[in-house]
Order: structure tokens, then C-alpha cells, then sequence
């Protein structure tokens, strides 16, 4: 199994998540080729040019950009299909996303 993670412009996540649920290669909703889908509100310590996207957090006392990070879990050989995917979806904003080999896997079940 592999675990991919997007970082992309928060406005293209519906664009994204869209383009997961019409493509066929992943049922969402019962867990078919795609699972544990998540979408966060993620800040980037700033390092762009664009300086409109940029807020200053008081926490971090750095300036950041916001960004969404989706995360899903595939099959290995969906994984290639749905990185493709999620690029052409996510353009044309900029971003990353990354592809790690899950070892194993332990469910934790309710009572």
C-alpha cells in the first residue's frame, strides 16, 4: 500500500477531491482503491514571491502561507494514476505530493 500526500492551494482541493470521486480509480465513500481520505489546513513557512498569499503567525513569529494537505492511502498500483491526477487537478497552482510505502498496518477496532 502507499500513503500519498498533496500540499496544494486551498482553493483546488474541491477540484481535487473532485476529480478523486469522478475518476473511477477511488469509491470514497466504501473504501475501494482509496481510503482514509483527510483534508487539513496546513501553514507553509513562507518561501515564495507571491507576497499577497502571505500572513504573518503570531505563534510561529514567521510568515507562513496557508495551504491544504490531503492524505489518502492507495493500492501500489493505483498510486502512479492518482499522483497523475491529483497534479492535473491541483494545477495551476503550485505544489508537491509525495508518495511513502506503508510497511504494515494494525486496525484498531471498537468494542
Amino acid at each position: 500500500m502507499k500513503q500519498l500526500k498533496a500540499f496544494i492551494h486551498p482553493h483546488r482541493v474541491r477540484f481535487v477531491t473532485e476529480a478523486l470521486r469522478n475518476s473511477g480509480l477511488c469509491d470514497i465513500s466504501n473504501g475501494v482503491g482509496c481510503y482514509n481520505l483527510t483534508v487539513s489546513t496546513v501553514q507553509r513557512l513562507y518561501s515564495g514571491n507571491d507576497q499577497g498569499q502571505q500572513h504573518y503567525s503570531l505563534d510561529l513569529a514567521e510568515p507562513v502561507v496557508a495551504e491544504a494537505k490531503l492524505e489518502l492511502i492507495c493500492e501500489d498500483g493505483l498510486a502512479p494514476q492518482l499522483v497523475s491526477l491529483i497534479v492535473q487537478a491541483g494545477k495551476p497552482s503550485k505544489g508537491w505530493v509525495f508518495t511513502t510505502t506503508i510497511d504494515a498496518v494494525a486496525e484498531i477496532a471498537g468494542s
